[in-house]
């Protein structure tokens, strides 16, 4: 027993294992696309917009644990309930505190935000609720990312446009693509194809949405995205000793630069250098973040 409490983590640690905080970046990418493809507007709004989304993703990263807590004891031992370093009670509190805290952060933000929220909220919690034991569980993971693009948009000067819309659309593509593709993580059955199409969404859509002076833009994003898709892929589908996990985890860092084609072509150079920068900021976490 002595032993064991001796190696527990530092409770911060379990904290920011539990909060899953290595795709942070991806929301706060996700945050300041829909927030331009709104129209943009004052920073205090955004600035608010980006704590609450942060608060509501760490949430449900808590509270996905704390429903997955008798699985991951048969299953996943490692993960920090099951492995004693914290109780299931605490993590109970801890997601709903969060889910509380960005909630009220952005109701005040609007009417219209408000309802968003509601609707991004009950996405969170039916996900974690039941992603184990249903097979469109990527569905409602994609639903989240789609209305957390609608948050950040009604939060900007035009609001909820039918670009935001089209954009997000595209993400909920490349997000049920991923969502999939993770499913087969650490199985060694054969990975379908499938999903992969569904990474092509935004690919397709950009070029539709861009034209005359932003067309050439939107190709060169288009080419670096397709770049990255076919990097990330590859290691799925193309190499003799597949790697799903890394796949995954390059596809997530890649939701970056769906918010920067969604976005890039219209904007000044400088937000597309902002969007690298949140790019290369989700490769660190990836790398550095504690995981378990």
């Amino acid at each position: 027993m002595l032993l064991a409490t001796r190696h527990r983590p530092p409770y911060r640690r379990t904290l920011l294992v539990l909060g899953r905080v290595s795709t942070l970046p991806t929301v706060w990418s996700h945050c300041l696309a829909g927030w331009l493809l709104g129209g943009g507007g004052a920073f205090i709004p955004f600035l608010l917009l980006t704590l609450g989304a942060s608060c509501l993703y760490v949430a449900g990263m808590f509270l996905n644990d704390a429903f997955d807590a008798e699985f991951d004891r048969l299953h996943r031992k490692e993960r920090p309930i099951p492995a004693g370093q914290i109780t299931l009670d605490e993590v109970w509190q801890w997601g709903f505190g969060w889910l509380a805290l960005g909630t009220v952060i952005l109701v005040v933000l609007g009417n219209t935000t408000g309802a968003w929220v509601a609707i991004l909220v009950i996405c969170i919690l039916l996900h974690d609720a039941i992603h184990k034991v249903i097979g469109f569980a990527p569905l409602l993971l994609a639903a989240c990312r789609f209305f957390l693009y609608l948050v950040a948009a009604s939060v900007a000067d035009d609001g909820v446009t039918g670009l935001a819309i089209w954009s997000a659309l595209a993400l909920a593509m490349y997000v049920t693509g991923l969502g999939y593709l993770a499913r087969h993580e650490g199985s060694k059955a054969a990975v379908p194809f499938w999903p992969a199409y569904l990474l092509l969404a935004p690919l397709l859509l950009s070029p539709l949405l861009n034209s005359g002076d932003y067309r050439l833009r939107a190709l060169l994003l288009v080419m670096l995205l397709g770049l990255w898709l076919a990097r990330s892929v590859r290691l799925t589908y193309w190499v003799a000793d597949r790697n799903v996990s890394r796949s995954v985890s390059a596809l997530t860092a890649g939701l970056v630069l769906v918010d920067l084609l969604a976005v890039g072509s219209g904007e000044p150079l400088g937000i597309s250098l902002l969007f690298g920068l949140l790019f290369v900021t989700a490769l660190l976490f990836q790398r550095f973040a504690p995981e378990v």
